[in-house]
C-alpha cells in the first residue's frame, strides 16, 4: 500500500489487487451482518443442496462452487469488477467453513 502527503494528510493509495482484498473483506463483513456468519449460512446451504443431489456436500464446498459460478461469469464478461471480488470473498469464506468443520471445540452456532 502506498501513500503520498498532501498539505499535511496521508493520502493511501492502493492497488488493484489491494482494493480487491479490501472490497472482499467489506463484502464477507457486510453480508455477515445481513445473514449471519459464513459457516452457518453454507452449512445450511450444503444441507439443501446435498438434499436436492443426494450426495453428502460440505460448507466449504458451497463457497468453493459459488468461487466457480464467478469464475465462469468472468469467462463472459471480465471487465465485471464484481465477478473477482466475489470470487475472492467466496475463497475466504471456504477456509474460514474448512477451519469451522475442523474446530469441533468451538461452537460456530449464532
Amino acid at each position: 500500500m502506498a501513500g503520498i502527503c498532501i498539505e499535511g494528510w496521508l493520502i493511501t493509495m492502493f492497488t488493484t489487487t489491494e482494493k480487491l482484498f479490501l472490497d472482499a473483506t467489506e463484502l464477507i463483513h457486510a453480508r455477515g451482518s445481513q445473514y449471519g456468519h459464513p459457516y452457518t449460512q453454507h452449512s445450511r446451504i450444503a444441507e439443501l443442496w446435498s438434499a436436492y443431489f443426494h450426495f453428502p456436500i460440505t460448507a466449504n464446498q458451497v463457497a468453493m462452487a459459488m468461487c466457480l459460478v464467478k469464475i465462469s461469469r468472468s469467462v463472459e464478461s471480465p471487465e465485471v469488477s464484481d465477478h473477482y471480488k466475489d470470487a475472492a470473498a467466496y475463497i475466504a469464506i471456504a477456509k474460514t467453513c474448512h477451519e469451522a468443520m475442523q474446530d469441533s471445540a468451538l461452537d460456530w452456532q449464532e
